[in-house]
């Protein structure tokens, strides 16, 4: 074996051989050829979609296009696709097999792909059979994308409107309640506004300073001192809760308003770049490299072949 890949012996038997690796080589070409073609390999044409991500938030510390790639590559959006090309006729895939789903995901991957570009880019490729059908899906996957998103966002939306929601009400019951506690204050003890009371007393004591004051007027004061040491305290603690409880519903009436308006929207969560087209040349099979490769590989196995024949003869 010491010069059994000996090079002066591999080119004399190249050379000895020569019509033999000639005519291994022809038939390989004709072969392969043959079954590379139509008859043998189903071809497949290939359209692509480029888009850019927008209207969104990042959820973590991937970018946004990395987030766009995660919702392209769900099975929500497959097996929406799955259901409106009817796919599994298309994959010949019966839906009556215990693991159709396990199947179609692996023909779907295997037919279907999404990338990042090293512009930011989310590159969609789809093959099939029929150039219409792969432009289309291409469309599908894009028109999808941004209905996943937007439900994303309306879930969010809704559940923030609901929640502003019962807070507003919540805020609004309290409001009630402390109106009532100040308009019976009001109505009982003559206490106005507990921040007014020292423009009323200064008022009173002015009027009493002048000698225009009379001895009922001194009783009200009086009686008015008595009341405002008794519930003025609680006047003030009932004011100070309501200003705070119209402050808390201006800014959640703002902030449910907001998500109303978001929750309403119809937007697009993404940019078209590139669209898709039906391709007028079929991407597979690449005729020439299995060729090439089928040769190739059938020369070199009978090089071998050769070589063990003819170091068994010098034996």
């Amino acid at each position: 074996m010491d010069n059994f890949f000996d090079n002066q012996r591999i080119l004399q038997l190249i050379w000895k051989r020569k019509f033999h690796f000639v005519l291994v080589g022809v038939i390989a070409v004709v072969l392969s050829a043959v079954f590379s073609g139509p008859a043998f390999i189903t071809p497949k044409f290939k359209s692509t979609a480029r888009i850019y991500p927008t209207n969104i938030w990042t959820m973590s510390d991937e970018s946004e296009t990395e987030q766009m790639l995660e919702i392209l590559n769900s099975n929500d959006i497959k097996f929406r696709m799955f259901d409106s090309f009817d796919l599994a006729s298309a994959y010949k895939i019966n839906k009556e097999d215990p693991q159709y789903r396990t199947y179609m995901l692996a023909e779907y991957n295997t037919n279907v792909s999404t990338s990042k570009t090293e512009y930011e880019t989310a590159e969609i490729k789809v093959m099939d059979e029929d150039p219409q059908r792969a432009s289309d899906m291409c469309d599908s996957i894009i028109s999808f994308y941004n209905q996943k998103v937007r439900e994303i966002h309306k879930a969010k939306d809704k559940e923030m409107i609901d929640i502003t929601g019962r807070q507003l009400d919540k805020k609004y019951a309290e409001l009630d309640v402390l109106e009532h506690e100040l308009d019976s204050i009001r109505e009982k003890y003559g206490i106005i506004s507990y921040g007014q009371v020292d423009e009323i007393t200064r008022g009173y004591m002015n009027a009493l300073a002048a000698g225009r004051g009379a001895a009922g007027d001194t009783k009200k004061i009086e009686k008015l001192y008595d009341n405002f040491s008794k519930e003025g305290s609680r006047a003030y603690r009932l004011e100070d809760k309501y200003n705070r409880a119209v402050q808390a519903i201006d800014s959640l009436s703002m902030l449910h308003e907001l998500h109303i308006v978001e929750f309403e929207k119809e937007i697009t969560y993404s940019h078209v770049v590139e669209y898709p087209f039906p391709a007028d040349k079929k991407a597979y099979p690449v005729r020439w490299l299995i060729v090439a490769f089928t040769t190739l590989s059938a020369v070199f196995f009978a090089l071998l072949v050769f070589l063990v024949l003819d170091y068994g003869k010098k034996d």
